[in-house]
């Protein structure tokens, strides 16, 4: 049984090891890691530009991407592996709200043009390409198999 004195050493002591090797493998991903996760070297103008656009626009109001956001509408980390460029970009021109009809949710139709739709593409594009450790998970379809003879 430890004394109080003794217990107290002993927290303070966990305390201040765990607290340096937190801020040691911060440094590391900060200092050593962020560019080669990010391909920040990759990072052009035109995401850039998206990036401005997404701000703007309170994307975030809606959307999440790398986790953070709101829970309304679709996670956009790899929208653009799922979905494919084309299919973004007319969303992202569409003059119309668009969307899911059957739960109520639809896209505001921002009717952005086609260089503002390339530019978010180029975002998209870029976030997707970030190591982010399997997030978002793909999610597991039940596939059934179907009997295709016939009788």
């Amino acid at each position: 049984m430890l004394t109080k004195s003794q217990a107290k050493l002993f927290f303070l002591a966990g305390t201040i090891i765990f607290s340096l090797i937190f801020l040691a493998l911060s440094y590391d991903t900060t200092v050593n890691q962020i560019d080669e996760i990010t391909h920040g070297d990759q990072l052009s103008e035109e995401a850039l530009k998206g990036r401005i656009i997404w701000d703007e626009n309170n994307c975030m109001g809606c959307h999440t991407l790398l986790g953070e956001g709101a829970y309304y509408a679709p996670e956009l980390t790899r929208v653009v592996e799922r979905r494919g460029a084309g299919y973004i970009k007319g969303a992202l021109m569409s003059k119309t709200p668009w969307g899911e009809h059957t739960s109520g949710r639809k896209m505001v139709a921002y009717g952005f043009s086609e260089e503002e739709a390339n530019q978010l593409v180029a975002f998209f594009t870029w976030i997707g390409e970030i190591e982010t450790n399997g997030f978002p998970a793909k999610p597991a379809y039940k596939v059934e198999k179907v009997d295709t003879e016939l009788e």
